[in-house]
């Protein structure tokens, strides 16, 4: 009977000479399939938020006041593809580049961030939670692509254009909660 790994082995950056180093291994997993993971989380954690959002859109978020420059609607689901693919892709650098460490457990708190404030703004239509969220948001991705570009520059490079746009939705948040009242 095969034994069963930790789960830490799964982001582990094997070679030939690690193969059968432990019962029951077989072949590394594919840093391809480990591209694909990484880019697919934070695709399925923007899935999800378009789950929460796609209501709040048809009826409650067309009727506040916007601040100057909130783009038209279409924008948003392209840029944060973009943003999915880059920072999954940063991730993946850094996971080839040190395996499994601080950085990518910096970078999964600001996914769960991330996760976390699309149910906040729209789903609960609160601002000021929102706003909290960004807030926290911007510092772990600020941080996280610190930690990122010190191991592996292109990684943080990837991460940049997601902090600029999570500052950018932070004035959009807060424009919102200041010209439709403090309340949610």
């Amino acid at each position: 009977m095969p034994s069963i790994q930790p789960m830490e082995c799964v982001f582990q950056q094997t070679g030939p000479e690690d193969w059968g180093s432990h019962p029951g291994a077989s072949a590394p997993r594919s840093p391809r399939l480990a591209l694909v993971g990484f880019v697919g989380l934070c695709l399925l954690v923007g899935a999800t938020a378009g789950v929460v959002t796609a209501p709040a859109v048809a009826g409650w978020y067309p009727s506040l006041r916007h601040p100057p420059g909130t783009p038209p609607d279409w924008v948003f689901g392209p840029v944060w593809t973009t943003l999915y693919v880059a920072m999954g892709t940063a991730a993946w650098l850094v996971w080839r580049q040190v395996g499994p460490t601080r950085p990518l457990r910096l970078w999964g708190w600001q996914l769960a961030a991330n996760a976390a404030w699309s149910p906040a703004f729209f789903g609960l239509h609160n601002p000021p939670l929102g706003m909290a969220i960004l807030l926290v948001l911007i510092v772990l991705v600020a941080m996280t692509s610190w930690r990122f570009w010190r191991i592996r520059s292109a990684a943080g490079y990837l991460m940049a254009p997601y902090l600029a746009w999570c500052c950018y939705a932070a004035y959009l948040n807060a424009g919102i909660w200041w010209l439709n009242g403090a309340s949610p």
